[in-house]
C-alpha cells in the first residue's frame, strides 16, 4: 500500500480516508493506534502519529484522552466535500479547459461523458 510519490504520512491519512469513506471505520468508532499502524506498515511511530494528525486537523478523527483516535461525526461527509472539489479540479476543470482547446462544446462534451459512461449520448435520442 505504501508506495509512490507522496509521503508515508500522507498515505497513511489518506489510506484511514479511503477506510472511512468505505464504511470500514464508521463515525464515532475507533481506528488503529499509531503504534498499529506504525507496525503494520513497518514506519516510524512518529510517522504514522503524523499521518494521523493530518486528519485530527481536519475535523476528521478525535482524540479521546487514554482511549485512542476515533472518527469524528460528519466525518465522512468532509470527506466526501473535499473528495468532490478535488475532482473538479483535478478532473474536470481540466477537462473543460482541453475542450475549449480543441474547440468542442458543451454537447459534444457532455455527449462524450455519456458514452464513457455507457449510454447513448443526447444527441442520439437518449430518453432519461
Amino acid at each position: 500500500m505504501l508506495a509512490g510519490d507522496k509521503p508515508i504520512f500522507q498515505q497513511i491519512a489518506d489510506h484511514i480516508s479511503g477506510e472511512i469513506l468505505a464504511g470500514t471505520y464508521a463515525e464515532e468508532t475507533q481506528v488503529p493506534s499509531t503504534n498499529e499502524f506504525a507496525a503494520f506498515y513497518r514506519i516510524n511511530p512518529a510517522t504514522a502519529g503524523k499521518g494521523v494528525n493530518l486528519l485530527v486537523d481536519r475535523g476528521i478523527l478525535y482524540k479521546k484522552r487514554g482511549i485512542g483516535m476515533f472518527v469524528a461525526s460528519g466525518a465522512a461527509e468532509i470527506l466526501r466535500t473535499e473528495r468532490r472539489q478535488q475532482f473538479v479540479e483535478g478532473f474536470v476543470t481540466p477537462l473543460i479547459e482541453e475542450s475549449r482547446t480543441l474547440g468542442l462544446d458543451r454537447s459534444e462534451v457532455l455527449a462524450a461523458i455519456t458514452a464513457a459512461f455507457g449510454g447513448s449520448s443526447p444527441t442520439q435520442g437518449d430518453a432519461s
